[in-house]
């Protein structure tokens, strides 16, 4: 198992860090009280990275410090998105900096229909991709472009969400529980969108229960255990460790 990274508090990381996104000793709470500690991590660009950990692990909030929520709040660490300091941002100058977050109840905006959602996304430069290539990628969604967005199944309203993001021009997406509720079948199709979606050089960070299929997905993986990172190394080698796998993500 790899050591856990060690933060120096006076250090400016982005000078020294070769990843897409460096993240630094992030210390994150809900009003007094931690829930991630001293969390750090590197992504390369184009990489799926699997945040994995059982519930209460601290994976949610970690994503949400990445993304500059308010909450939690973050009172320690720093964030570096190709060279630009994620830590010192609001989360919108952090998207305008190329970063999504689709959360997990996918806030598909009610009387507006599919079409309607994307270009909403697109009010504000920096514009990512067409509408037509989202439809070429989500033909699905081409289908029902004029229907309301949340009367979409569970499965179409995540491409929806996904796609939204793709519709702002973004480096980094996040994905929260990109797969709860979804059948096999579905959990397969949106799967393969990520991949397509990793051909075209978005980083991507999936925060997900069904471990199995996020490792399958995944070029690495980063486990978390009571708010701290315990394994940081090839998603292939959670896959492969059964002891790593029973102790840390009960499967």
């Amino acid at each position: 198992m790899n050591a856990k990274p060690q933060w120096d508090p006076n250090a400016n990381h982005a000078s020294h860090a070769p990843a897409f996104l460096s993240v630094w000793g992030l210390e994150a709470y809900y009003d007094e009280s931690y829930i991630v500690q001293n969390v750090s991590f590197n992504v390369h660009e184009g990489e799926i990275l699997a945040l994995l950990g059982r519930n209460g692990a601290g994976k949610t909030s970690t994503l949400r410090a990445l993304a500059r929520v308010d909450t939690p709040e973050l009172r320690h660490g720093e964030i570096w998105l190709d060279h630009q300091p994620l830590h010192k941002m609001k989360s919108h100058q952090a998207a305008v900096a190329g970063l999504a977050l689709v959360p997990e109840d996918r806030r598909i905006i009610p009387g507006l229909t599919v079409e309607e959602n994307l270009k909403l996304a697109q009010i504000v430069p920096p514009v990512g991709w067409s509408l037509d290539r989202i439809y070429e990628l989500f033909p699905r969604l081409g289908e029902r472009r004029r229907q309301e967005g949340v009367t979409l199944s569970g499965g179409e309203q995540q491409m929806l969400a996904i796609a939204r993001a793709l519709a702002r021009d973004i480096k980094l997406l996040l994905l929260d529980e990109p797969y709860e509720g979804l059948a096999p079948v579905i959990v397969q199709e949106i799967a393969k969108t990520l991949n397509v979606i990793r051909d075209q050089g978005i980083t991507t960070i999936i925060v997900e229960q069904n471990a199995v299929a996020a490792l399958d997905l995944s070029d690495r993986a980063v486990i978390l255990d009571t708010g701290s990172v315990v394994f940081d190394g090839d998603a292939k080698e959670v896959l492969e460790n059964s002891q790593l796998r029973e102790e840390y993500l009960a499967i």
